[in-house]
């Protein structure tokens, strides 16, 4: 559908359910809907035995959990334009960390936005979409047209501890704090006046990529957000409209700044290195990074090669801990729905935008189509499913998530909505839904694209020339025989009919990535 057919469709849909139509509908089911930074499927209810999550399991138990769900591009941006709009990167012609989605797709109608077309009102707090995606950048209002209530952006919060007040930069210890100090007062000395040198010349100098101090939970960013969220969830609760409830952490994003208490359930010794931190047999360089994001971004870490064992375990003790941390605000979150008393008319929908590589292929970050780039939780919870703490082995993707919501509350799932509905799963998870999950990364640019299907056993990739239009290279892991990765069998014989199979749908997704209406009927195991 081209841009023109959408701004139609907007005007359509504003002529029949304008804002105006906020507040009405009461009778629809609230939903909250949790975004976490960087999140990988590190939780318990994910088979994760070394992670702490109770909150995310207790919610796994009473809801469903998609196993193998996966985002569309794994950096934060892309993925998260992608699945606010229910529409492929591709399509949305947002593949980085610069592209405006309004400026790329005018007229285009995000999910919190449809939903107030229809009498909900809409919130948020916290990182939902990426700022850089949007007009305004950080301060911004966090695209005014998806919301109700204003935005507040993080900085601006009065939900701080008053005694410690904002981080500086991600931290809130003391020692951080006067060697921040230090450094931007030699920073305007140096003429550097504007935040983002000042931050730039800090950068240099000190920027760990772990902090664990006593603070309490509200002296970092994510303590502030969980309390505007049950703020704002009081209030929206109060009104007895229908309400879509945005809340998003930033840990376990870098830095892996989390309280004490948190590093203090873990030990260290107790934590596993990757297996396997070496490149595939077979797999092309291009399908690689050097883990920039960290190496660059971070004072400590070395620029290239291995990184020693004992940092490694330090950096994978601060992820974990950072994820109880935030398991710990989703707790709090929760519990409010029971103390409002509307857990039962709430629709709940947790989910991280993308994985994180912890060491694997040598690899730390996202930015890669290998699975633990890729592969990212998805938990969901409708109060009149049958089935409940249902899991589900099949691929599924974050585009699924937009007509999902649709049809739990009975509202007309748009054109443009390009997933699939999960709704059938809630109370038959068992059952196959999805042939493949499309994910995909660019490099050098986008002068060349990495295109990727999961399905629940094989993952095939291809990495295309955009000028030319010429496949470059290709990888296919089998995750039956080879589960960490360690081999691409682009080249073993008895991989031929599979591997022309694969080659057919992705070839297929590429040109039309939606499978609402294209989807095989083949299943590949």
């Amino acid at each position: 559908m081209d841009f023109l057919a959408i701004l139609m469709i907007a005007f359509l849909y504003a002529c029949h359910y304008p804002p105006a139509q906020e507040g009405k509908n009461k009778n629809l089911p609230n939903i909250l809907f949790i975004a976490i930074d960087d999140l990988k499927p590190a939780a318990g209810c994910y088979g994760d035995s070394v992670a702490i999550t109770p909150h995310m399991d207790k919610l796994a138990e009473a809801g469903i959990t998609f196993m193998r769900n996966y985002c569309q591009q794994a950096v934060c941006a892309p993925s998260r334009a992608s699945l606010l709009t229910g529409r492929y990167p591709d399509q949305l012609q947002v593949w980085d960390l610069q592209t405006l989605i309004r400026e790329k797709n005018p007229g285009i109608i995000t999910l919190p936005q449809y939903f107030r077309m229809f009498g909900y009102l809409t919130a948020s707090t916290g990182k939902i979409f990426d700022p850089r995606s949007l007009e305004g950048s950080w301060g911004g209002p966090h695209d005014s047209a998806s919301w109700s209530v204003d935005y507040i952006s993080s900085g601006e919060l009065n939900t701080y501890n008053p005694e410690t007040g904002p981080p500086d930069y991600f931290y809130a210890g003391e020692e951080a704090r006067n060697k921040i100090s230090l450094l931007q007062d030699e920073a305007r000395r140096n003429g550097k006046l504007t935040p983002g040198a000042i931050r730039e010349y800090v950068q240099q100098f000190y920027f760990p990529a772990v902090e664990c101090v006593d603070v309490p939970f509200d002296a970092y960013v994510d303590g502030a957000i969980a309390k505007h969220g049950l703020h704002l969830m009081d209030s929206l609760a109060g009104t007895g409209s229908p309400f879509f409830l945005a809340v998003g952490f930033n840990r376990p994003h870098l830095p892996f700044a989390a309280p004490k208490k948190y590093w203090d359930l873990y030990k260290r010794n107790k934590f596993s290195l990757a297996q396997f931190q070496n490149p595939a047999q077979d797999s092309p360089p291009i399908a690689y990074h050097n883990s920039g994001e960290i190496r660059s971004g971070y004072t400590g870490i070395p620029a290239e090669g291995r990184l020693p064992d004992p940092l490694q375990r330090e950096l994978i003790h601060g992820y974990y801990a950072a994820v109880t941390f935030i398991d710990d605000l989703i707790g709090m979150l929760l519990e409010e729905l029971d103390v409002l008393g509307i857990r039962d008319h709430t629709i709940i929908v947790l989910w991280g935008d993308h994985g994180w590589h912890l060491g694997d292929h040598g690899l730390w970050c996202k930015h890669s189509n290998f699975e633990q780039a890729t592969r990212s939780p998805l938990i969901m919870l409708d109060p009149d499913q049958r089935v409940k703490g249902g899991k589900h082995d099949g691929p599924t993707e974050f585009t699924d998530i937009a007509p999902t919501l649709c049809e739990l509350t009975g509202i007309p799932i748009p054109d443009y909505f390009e997933g699939l509905s999960l709704k059938p799963l809630f109370d038959d998870p068992g059952q196959k839904l999805r042939t493949t999950a499309l994910s995909q990364y660019p490099r050098h640019g986008i002068d060349y694209m990495g295109y990727s299907i999961r399905t629940e056993r094989y993952r095939y990739t291809k990495w295309i020339e955009k000028n030319t239009g010429k496949t470059t290279e290709r990888e296919l892991y089998d995750y039956q025989v080879d589960p960490l990765e360690t081999t691409s069998f682009i080249h073993h014989e008895e991989y031929t009919a599979t591997l022309h199979y694969l080659d057919s749908i992705l070839t297929q997704r590429i040109q039309n990535p939606s499978t609402r209406v294209t989807q095989d009927s083949k299943f590949v195991n």
